[in-house]
């Protein structure tokens, strides 16, 4: 064989190799450290598109939030393997990036989800809309009141006859009491007609099947693995409020922000977990981890679900900087515009939902916490002191702890220094 065909035979085959070899499978990346799954909001490309290295190509909805995703490869795509809307596995080929006309069969590998039909236009994904399932109208069923026939015989009495005739009573209704069950005279007077519908009842069963949010996934999970594997136990105390509300009026007077409760009640929450660390404590299976850094998480309920972002070294912030963090964050869960450094780190929680008007409630503990501060509304009511009574505000507070890290007393000589600061806000100041 002449060398010139040789030559040619061996470039044939290079390029084949080099055009199997250098298109690239996109995986969805573990975008937070709980992610186990995403949903592909939006594509921001389609296929045919030319995409280069740090172009955000999609928008991922996580179990914390809706994040931009970057592609690291240049080329074209040749294929989208997942549709809008569509949630997959961590891990999962969700497109694939190359050279015009490259195979890439190869990385859609068995185990990858159904692709999606690949078509020079862009890809055509059926906006997904909440399934209402509607029932035709049911009619109860009626029952129709016996009739008598011609050559049906009743026997009544002509008293009970006559009697019914005029009480408007048919004689089929009738349980007679007389020799071979003769309907007599007593049997019309006790007679009470039974109640029957005269007109069919008329309604419309309808219902709706709400797809299930990577938040409210991650939710789920982690709060029932937490319930059933951390034994839970429970400590609730009063707080007297009139100092701390007394207080916050004349901070409020002075502050450029405006200092909430609920910003009282993170330093108060900070402080006292300095004081008492084995309450800053995490459980890690085969060793307890004592934090000395106090980060406090505070829920945050937005539309799917429950977010925890972070106040970092809230011990050492003064009551407007809290503030202000905590409703930047607040606003930024709502948006879905936290990212990773929001919500990471949380060495404590608290779930404040006396805003709402709940007197009192108790929380899961978020994982890997080893407790959590739930507060309830602060509530004016009568109080008993030196055998007076007099008008008086109080907050319950109920403290959810998980038994393998912190023991009852334990806890209570956390409430006890958390209801000291409280009832002495000038030591929030010291």
């Amino acid at each position: 064989m002449p060398f010139s065909t040789i030559f040619k035979l061996v470039c044939l085959v290079l390029r084949s190799f080099r055009i199997k070899i250098m298109a690239v499978a996109i995986k969805l990346p573990r975008m937070s450290d709980t992610m186990e799954e995403g949903t592909i909001v939006s594509w921001f490309v389609k296929v045919g598109d030319t995409v280069k290295s740090s172009e955000m190509i999609a928008d991922v909805e996580t179990d914390k939030a809706t994040m931009e995703l970057e592609n690291f490869e240049k080329g074209e795509v040749l294929h989208l393997n997942v549709a809008e809307g569509e949630t997959v596995p961590v891990e999962t080929v969700i497109a694939i990036i190359g050279k015009k006309g490259e195979d890439f069969q190869h990385l859609l590998t068995s185990d990858s989800i159904e692709t999606v039909d690949e078509t020079p236009k862009e890809l055509e994904i059926p906006a997904e809309e909440p399934q209402t399932t509607s029932a035709a109208p049911v009619k109860a069923s009626v029952v129709s009141e016996p009739s008598t026939s011609s050559d049906v015989r009743v026997f009544a009495s002509p008293l009970a006859k006559k009697m019914a005739e005029e009480k408007g009573i048919s004689l089929s209704q009738v349980n007679g009491s007389g020799d071979n069950g003769r309907i007599v005279k007593k049997d019309i007077e006790n007679f009470k007609p039974t109640t029957q519908n005269t007109t069919d009842a008329i309604g419309v069963e309808s219902f709706e099947d709400v797809s299930i949010t990577q938040m409210r996934k991650t939710i789920a999970k982690r709060l029932a693995e937490s319930k059933f594997t951390a034994p839970h136990f429970y400590l609730t105390k009063e707080i007297r409020m009139d100092a701390v509300m007394d207080a916050r009026k004349r901070m409020n007077e002075y502050s450029e922000s405006k200092i909430s409760v609920n910003d009282l009640v993170v330093k108060a929450t900070a402080l006292a977990l300095k004081k008492h660390p084995n309450v800053n404590s995490s459980w890690l299976g085969d060793k307890i981890r004592r934090n000395y850094h106090v980060h406090i998480g505070v829920a945050v309920a937005v539309e799917d679900g429950l977010l925890v972002p972070v106040v970092r070294f809230a011990d050492s912030k003064s009551l407007s900087q809290i503030g202000k963090e905590v409703k930047g964050l607040a606003g930024k869960a709502k948006n879905k515009e936290l990212q990773p450094k929001d919500w990471e780190g949380n060495t404590f929680t608290i779930s404040n939902l006396g805003m709402f008007g709940i007197d009192e409630f108790t929380a899961i503990v978020n994982p890997p916490d080893a407790c959590i501060l739930a507060i309830g509304s602060s509530k004016e009511t009568v109080i008993v002191e030196n055998g007076e009574m007099k008008p008086g505000h109080i907050m319950k507070v109920t403290l959810s702890c998980d038994h393998r890290v912190v023991d009852g007393v334990t806890g209570a000589k956390f409430l006890q220094t958390f209801q000291e600061l409280l009832e002495e806000p000038v030591r929030l100041l010291v």
